[in-house]
């Protein structure tokens, strides 16, 4: 397992190349989104188990959108069983790796209540408007910074190592570090597509939505949901589908879009 070191402009070209992969077969691709998006709604309001089920299934279910962008890539045919049906290579490093994420979240979050009581904490549990009320006027700059920080190295251990552990069969412990090693060799490259996918799926949306309801004041409801479709059916699959793309880059697979 060797991975290569981009320039920063691979960066881009990662976004580029996942709008080329969706262009391909939108509608599918589409659909495999909102089906994963909807699944892990589903599985978070169940209750009791609800946030370990859906942590355990995070890990399958992103193996199953890159499966979909390969296919598509190579021009093969996709369908809900490639989203559900990748949960099942190496099944069981995935569901530790799901667990060992949740804990490590809420490990992060914990020490976080450490800096202000655990405001941010009741806050982000809270389950209706009235709890968050209670805590809404608590300054969370200084614990959302921390949490940003010492989550960071967990989202690299964590960027790679699904696929990692489905496709190339590594344990939970070597998924891991391969992951990090290789986002750490490509900070440049991964500062530059954090930065473009700012722009792409925040920046230039809030800009447009602001133009729309300075110009039609009245449609508010209308502009937002305009607004917020082409996100969820157009840039939302071309990220995921971009995630295969910084995968094949850095690990140096063949395939060219």
């Amino acid at each position: 397992m060797r991975a290569q070191t981009l320039p920063a402009a691979a960066g881009w070209s990662w976004i580029f190349t996942g709008f080329a992969i969706f262009r391909r077969n939108p509608i599918v691709l589409g659909m495999l989104v909102l089906t994963y998006w909807f699944t892990v709604v589903f599985l978070n309001v169940l209750p009791y188990i609800g946030a370990l089920a859906a942590s355990l299934a995070i890990p399958g279910l992103s193996v199953g959108l890159m499966q979909a962008a390969r296919l598509v890539e190579r021009g093969q045919p996709i369908g809900l069983q490639t989203l559900f049906g990748s949960m099942k290579e190496n099944a069981r490093t995935l569901l530790a790796m799901g667990a060992l994420y949740l804990c490590c979240t809420l490990g992060v979050l914990g020490l976080s209540t450490l800096l202000d009581g655990g405001n941010m904490f009741k806050f982000m549990m809270a389950s209706n408007r009235a709890e968050r009320a209670v805590v809404e006027d608590a300054d969370f700059m200084v614990p959302v910074l921390f949490v940003l920080v010492m989550m960071t190295p967990v989202m690299m251990a964590y960027w790679f190592a699904p696929v990692l552990a489905a496709w190339h069969r590594l344990t939970l412990g070597r998924a891991l570090f391969f992951s990090f090693v290789a986002c750490w060799m490509n900070w440049r490259p991964f500062l530059t597509y954090g930065l473009g996918i700012l722009l792409v799926g925040g920046v230039l949306p809030g800009v447009l939505l602001g133009i729309l309801l300075l110009l039609f004041p009245g449609a508010a409801n209308f502009i937002a949901a305009v607004v917020t479709m082409p996100l969820v059916l157009i840039i939302a699959p071309t990220i995921f589908a971009s995630f295969y793309a910084c995968y094949r880059d850095i690990f140096g697979i063949s395939e060219i879009v």
